[in-house]
């Protein structure tokens, strides 16, 4: 298993940190969803050349790809994220799965039981026009496997007007939390229910585009990811 860096080491509750690749691999798997946190730098021309705005974190909700030991995000090639993120500064990319509501019998020990991945790195912008589609198919086949060959390609204009970035799982930790409450031991004895609402994430019936040909029916990859 390789070793946490000093950023990916988790400190609070040690014992919930994953390290190991498949772990990680398997989280992200299961997610479409991810927020790239950055910090966007100073900007004299938001405010006009004699006022500059100040440096702040952002944080940009953004869906995303995986493929081996790299992700995939993409956007506008005018996305204000995406241009910052390309400049070689450091990012940080957080998914997470929540998969109950723990109840427990005090609420300081409420909880959830989740499946979290937190990844620093430095995102490269991908320039060439193959790996570029390549990248574009792999984040739209990640949310719906088989989409990519079901739909029209991009054109050179629509290629063009799309910026990929791609941001190596070198540096890359899960955390987890899974079972029941745990309460203090004095606890246990009060007449209280306590256990854990299980949360799932299911897809809904199909609503068809109101301009789409009645003879045309849906494909049969469109199905609820589990």
């Amino acid at each position: 298993m390789p070793a946490p860096s000093a950023r990916t080491r988790v400190a609070r509750l040690p014992d919930r940190g994953h390290y190991d690749p498949a772990d990680i691999h398997a989280i992200l798997d299961a997610a479409f969803l991810c927020h790239i946190g950055f910090i966007l730098p100073s900007d004299k021309a938001a405010l006009g050349a004699s006022e500059a705005m100040p440096a702040q974190p952002c944080v940009i909700p953004t869906l995303f790809g995986r493929d081996n030991d790299h992700v995939f995000f993409h956007g506008s090639a005018a996305s204000r994220m995406l241009r910052t993120a390309a400049t070689d500064i450091q990012v940080c990319m957080e998914v997470t799965l929540v998969d109950g509501i723990v109840l427990a019998r005090s609420a300081f020990h409420h909880s959830m039981n989740y499946r979290s991945v937190v990844v620093f790195g430095r995102a490269q912008i991908v320039t060439e026009d193959a790996q570029k589609r390549r990248a574009l198919e792999i984040i739209s086949d990640h949310i719906i496997p088989g989409r990519w060959q079901q739909v029209r390609q991009p054109t050179a204009q629509e290629l063009k007007a799309t910026s990929v970035l791609s941001l190596s799982l070198s540096e890359a930790s899960a955390k987890i939390r899974t079972g029941p409450p745990k309460d203090d031991e004095a606890d246990y004895v009060l007449p209280i229910w306590a256990g854990v609402l299980p949360l799932h994430q299911t897809a809904g019936n199909l609503i068809p585009d109101p301009k789409l040909p009645q003879a045309i029916p849906a494909p049969t990859n469109l199905k609820p990811r589990s």
